[in-house]
């Protein structure tokens, strides 16, 4: 009747351990909620991330910084204690392909869930074309507060392809949406001088680049691919045999 899986589930193992250790009841009586309290919040975790949208499960503790000398592992591990996020400030990670962008990217989304925030992955011409799309059904005001709600919106691949004046407006009304109040953390292989190939209009360009960069983090991810690399290391290793 109380909805108490865990326990359930761990009141021999957890009775078990009480007796061995020579707990007290009352030390006994704390285990058991505790227990349950703590495999809750897991399970919220888990529903977090599973609503994310991730396409791939990617962690701070399988990225080789190693392999990427640009990136200093303390600035990333701050970044992971999500300060910037209940701060409603942008992150950039900017690099070329194969540089660990989109490992980051959702990586740091995967620890924002885990704090207990809302995150929503997507990548950059899904957003617009979605946008689009509900702008000819009349439905954008709606799919902009969808956006719009989120703690961290990360958009991935964007400068992959060209966007034209109208996506760029829509993709600009959902920056607006969240300026100074939830967080946008997006992956490009451009520089920002490099955006006037994704984003034809000038003018839009610098404003959109404006919202993604007030206030926040830029991280230079490289320019050596080390997937790149290690794909020539194995290729070396195997013509040594």
């Amino acid at each position: 009747m109380l909805r108490l899986p865990t326990i359930r589930s761990q009141f021999p193992e957890l009775a078990e351990t009480a007796e061995r250790e020579q707990m007290s009841y009352l030390g006994f009586l704390a285990e058991l909620p505790l227990a349950e309290c703590d495999d809750r919040a897991r399970r919220r975790s888990e529903r977090r991330i599973k609503a994310a949208g991730f396409p791939r499960d990617k962690s701070l503790r399988k990225f080789d910084f190693d392999a990427n000398p640009s990136l200093a592992p303390a600035m990333i591990h701050t970044l992971a204690k999500c300060e910037w996020i209940k701060k409603g400030l942008p992150l950039c990670l900017i690099g070329n392909s194969g540089t660990g962008k989109s490992h980051l990217l959702i990586a740091l989304g995967t620890e924002a869930a885990m704090a207990g925030y809302r995150v929503e992955y997507v990548l950059a011409t899904k957003l617009v074309n979605e946008l689009v799309e509900a702008a000819d059904e009349k439905q954008l005001t709606k799919t902009i507060a969808r956006y719009g709600r989120v703690d961290l919106l990360c958009i991935d691949e964007l400068g992959h392809m060209e966007i034209d004046r109208r996506g760029a407006e829509l993709l600009f009304q959902v920056l607006t949406e969240r300026e100074e109040k939830n967080s946008v953390a997006i992956a490009s292989n451009e520089s920002f001088s490099g955006w006037t190939k994704t984003f034809t209009d000038p003018r839009l360009c610098a404003a959109i680049v404006d919202r993604l960069t007030f206030g926040g983090n830029i991280i230079e991810t490289g320019a050596d691919s080390y997937r790149l690399a290690a794909t020539r290391a194995r290729a070396e290793q195997q013509a040594a045999r």
